[in-house]
């Protein structure tokens, strides 16, 4: 079993190194890439990354976006690059913690899942507390999903989302920001996928320490949520376990990652 790990980056100098030694330390037992995309960063984060990928080639390997183009758009090229069996998306900021990873694999590879959510909001797992009106906010916008996509998701938000390779990479991303959360979601039930949820730690980080997320994403996560309910048409899956290609209900419809985004992150 191999596992790729896509970590977007944008100005993360002061938590890279450790996340990128975090990633590649926590778990021997793996056989992992780490794609690390960055995002056009100006603090350094770029030469940390050079510096970085000479240390842990092949393990790690770097891609470069011309400019800042948003974490979604890093995300789309990081899920292109990737080889695993499975996917794993990993913040560059140390809030989510690679050490479990196998919670989040174990559904993937007992095959009872083809997509499986780390949740900030189950279990008995540590959490830093920070913002209350964050907590609110992310569960108004999971009760909003799960009421659009007919799943019962305790935090669609997470970062820590795991999925078959060949699944999420025959699904077709448009969103370049930080919509790439609610838009996932969406075409995930649209394709009818064997979705789990797992209960994860989480240490959040506060605004004076990097955190880059504000409420115009939650207006824009809501727009996503609605946008994609009403076009994204029903796709029948194939039988997951013997085949990786999806069908639309009239197989007429091909799903393919665009090649480059063009949309600027702020």
């Amino acid at each position: 079993m191999k596992l790729s790990v896509v970590m977007p980056i944008y100005n993360e100098r002061a938590t890279l190194r450790r996340a990128v030694e975090s990633v590649l330390s926590a778990n021997p037992g793996i056989a992992l890439e780490l794609l690390c995309v960055d995002d056009g960063s100006t603090d350094g984060s770029r030469e940390i990354l050079e510096a970085l990928e000479r240390e842990y080639a092949p393990a790690l390997r770097a891609l470069w976006q011309t400019r800042n183009l948003g974490k979604g758009a890093a995300l789309h090229r990081g899920i292109q690059e990737a080889t695993g069996d499975y996917l794993i998306i990993q913040d560059a900021d140390l809030e989510y913690d690679p050490a479990e990873y196998p919670i989040l694999l174990a559904p993937l590879m007992q095959d009872k899942a083809d997509v499986v959510y780390g949740s900030r909001f189950m279990g008995g797992r540590a959490h830093r507390v920070l913002y209350f009106w964050h907590s609110i906010g992310n569960r108004m916008l999971t009760l909003l999903s799960n009421a659009l996509t007919d799943l019962n998701l305790t935090d669609m938000e997470t970062c820590y989302k795991a999925f078959r390779r060949d699944v999420i990479q025959s699904i077709r991303l448009e969103e370049q920001r930080f919509g790439f959360e609610p838009e996932v979601t969406v075409k995930v039930a649209k394709r009818g996928l064997r979705v789990y949820e797992v209960g994860i730690s989480y240490s959040g980080r506060t605004y004076e320490e990097g955190k880059k997320i504000g409420w115009k994403d939650g207006v824009r996560a809501v727009w996503c949520l609605l946008k994609y309910a009403l076009t994204e048409p029903r796709v029948k899956p194939a039988h997951m376990g013997e085949q990786s290609d999806l069908h639309t209900e009239d197989d007429s419809a091909e799903y393919s990652m665009p090649d480059r985004a063009s949309t600027k992150r702020n």
